[in-house]
């Protein structure tokens, strides 16, 4: 396992060229499968292969529950959390289809569920039984938030070494939206009132009562922007740090990073204040219908590759979008050369 905040490799910028120049080989107009090309390049770079594979892909998803679902944030109780962890060792979420699709290895981590989680099927590597409510003492210490991100760095060294080409990480924790939207108010300077949503699906006086539990919050904790892992421990969740560590880790071992919807975006944009040569192993999947996950993204410089108006979270957008991955890399390996084709190259 890396150092977590130690330098990244750079992407391999030679693979990289050599993917580039030979897409203008290929038996179509220069540019003409779009953003697919540019993907094509980036995997490249990240994997240092000419000739990327991406497959198999795995999925982490890490659980835990937050303190603050006790200021009522969440239009569901903390209790669901524990029942969706059950749900996807019974193999019957969302993200256990598309796994299953894509022919993913998944692993469900228990990084801080509040109750106890048993049975065979699940990871325990449980810092702590949920966060602290932030709306009255940091949600972690500085150590926990540390521990956490050793968890996702953990699990992704795993599945690396079980042969996983990709990484697309998801979460489960009932009022996690909150954590990620104050995390962000702060990592950015946005206004709160733009960034909250409905996240599991709250009513208009609830998501008042919520942007305002947030604002409070964050005026009580006043954690310092220029200090991520503060931030971080005050404001975050014990999911989002280890999904945070699982990105370090994927990139020190040179595998794409498939980010998810809003909570895996702001967990990506604390890494990357954290370890900025991250930002070159990130693909983002889809933009969610999440209130702040369109500043998240503005703040990464991110253009997503799908816009379905997804809000799920558990990795499901990302696992929708491995397609297209999947897609760049045979696009590469296997369409004709106007040579081998042989097709004029251009104009007579």
């Amino acid at each position: 396992m890396s150092d977590a905040f130690s330098s990244l490799p750079d992407v391999d910028a030679a693979c990289a060229a050599q993917a580039a120049a030979h897409l203008d080989t290929l038996t179509k107009p220069p540019g003409s499968l779009g953003r697919l090309e540019p993907l094509a390049v980036q995997l490249a770079g990240i994997r240092g292969e000419s000739f990327p594979r991406v497959s198999p892909p795995g999925v982490l998803v890490f659980a835990a529950d937050h303190g603050i679902a006790a200021e009522g944030v969440s239009a569901f109780p903390q209790s669901v959390t524990a029942q969706m962890v059950a749900n996807f060792v019974a193999g019957g979420a969302a993200i256990n289809v598309f796994a299953r699709q894509i022919g993913a290895r998944l692993e469900v981590i228990d990084v801080g569920v509040a109750s106890v989680v048993s049975g065979a099927g699940v990871v325990d590597e449980k810092v702590r039984a949920g966060t602290g409510n932030f709306a009255v003492e940091d949600a972690m210490t500085r150590g926990e938030a540390m521990q956490a991100i050793g968890v996702g760095q953990r699990a992704a060294e795993r599945a690396v070494e079980a042969g996983c080409r990709c990484l697309i990480v998801g979460e489960m924790g009932i009022a996690n939206t909150s954590a990620s939207s104050a995390l962000l108010a702060v990592l950015t300077g946005r206004p709160v009132a733009e960034l909250v949503g409905r996240g599991t699906g709250i009513d208009d006086a609830g998501l008042v009562r919520k942007r305002a539990v947030i604002e409070a919050a964050i005026a009580a904790r006043a954690p310092d922007a220029d200090d991520p892992l503060g931030v971080l421990a005050s404001l975050g969740g014990l999911e989002i740090a280890a999904i945070a560590g699982a990105f370090m880790e994927g990139a020190a071992r040179r595998v794409p990073l498939l980010v998810d919807g809003f909570i895996a975006t702001v967990a990506a944009l604390l890494a990357c204040r954290l370890a900025p040569e991250l930002r070159d192993y990130l693909i983002f999947a889809h933009r969610s219908h999440e209130a702040g996950h369109g500043e998240a993204l503005a703040a990464l410089e991110a253009s997503p590759l799908l816009d379905l108006e997804l809000r799920l979270g558990e990795g499901s957008g990302a696992a929708l979008a491995f397609a297209l991955l999947e897609a760049a890399c045979r696009m590469l390996s296997e369409m004709a050369t106007f040579e081998t084709a042989g097709i004029s190259a251009g104009p007579a």
